[in-house]
């Protein structure tokens, strides 16, 4: 049977490729923007969801004020997941049921949501190099048309470069708090669609901040940006001659 799941995440990358991947999967899916949006949402809603899947780095209510909250009004059937692209040390997530580090396989998931997943486990095959995971981008690509997978990684490269000038004001300003906040959402929404080298610079930036090399980082990560462009710009070439060869035999 479908579970009626609503995702809260602030990131609009992030947003579409999990409603994407669980309507993949067969559940339905609704989704909010922010925890404030979700809980005027629920108290409107004449089915509650099964499943809330909540990202814990937000503005406005989040972390475990959100879980109670959540929890007041959807009541113990409801299954509360927080998910991050790091995971916590603060007992942010203390409140919820369970915790899932994106990006995470429908596989991981369904183990969390029934109850298999014992702790949280850092997924990916760890490469520093790779510019594109090919399991995902086959996977989404697999799931949706190609001008809609297009549309998917122009959204990934429009917002890693939006933040990324967002980290050059806060470096300007000093403020590696800012700083540090727009790496991890770069981070997060990055893995979601593969994009493992724009992913690992991400991580790297989130970790040393405002270091005295940062501005080599961020010339660093458009050079990345740049790649990835280029990578999808090919293999956009090579599917549309396989087409082509596929209409002659034809």
């Amino acid at each position: 049977m479908p579970v009626q799941i609503l995702v809260i995440d602030d990131d609009e990358l992030s947003r579409e490729v999990l409603a994407l991947l669980l309507h993949s999967a067969g559940h339905a899916v609704e989704t909010a923007d922010s925890g404030d949006a979700a809980l005027l949402h629920l108290q409107t809603v004449q089915l509650l969801p099964q499943v809330i899947l909540t990202d814990l780095q937000m503005p406005g209510t989040t972390g475990n004020e959100l879980a109670l909250r959540l929890r007041a009004l959807c009541g113990p059937a409801t299954t509360l997941l927080a998910m991050s692209a790091t995971a916590p040390d603060d007992g942010s997530d203390c409140a919820f049921d369970g915790f899932l580090v994106k990006p995470f396989t429908m596989e991981t998931f369904t183990a969390a949501i029934t109850g298999r997943a014992a702790k949280p486990v850092k997924e990916g095959n760890g490469a520093t190099a790779t510019i594109l995971d090919d399991a995902v981008y086959s996977k989404l690509a697999a799931s949706m048309r190609l001008p809609r997978l297009k549309q998917l990684y122009a959204l990934c490269l429009a917002d890693a470069e939006r933040r990324l000038a967002t980290m050059r004001q806060a470096a300007s300003g000093n403020d590696d708090a800012a700083y540090k906040r727009e790496a991890h959402a770069i981070k997060g929404g990055c893995g979601m669609v593969g994009a493992l080298e724009m992913q690992t610079l991400a991580t790297s930036m989130e970790e040393r901040g405002l270091s005295d090399d940062h501005v080599a980082s961020l010339r660093e990560f458009l050079v990345a940006c740049e790649r990835l462009r280029g990578m999808l710009i090919a293999r956009e070439i090579i599917h549309d001659r396989a087409s082509e060869v596929s209409g002659e035999d034809a």
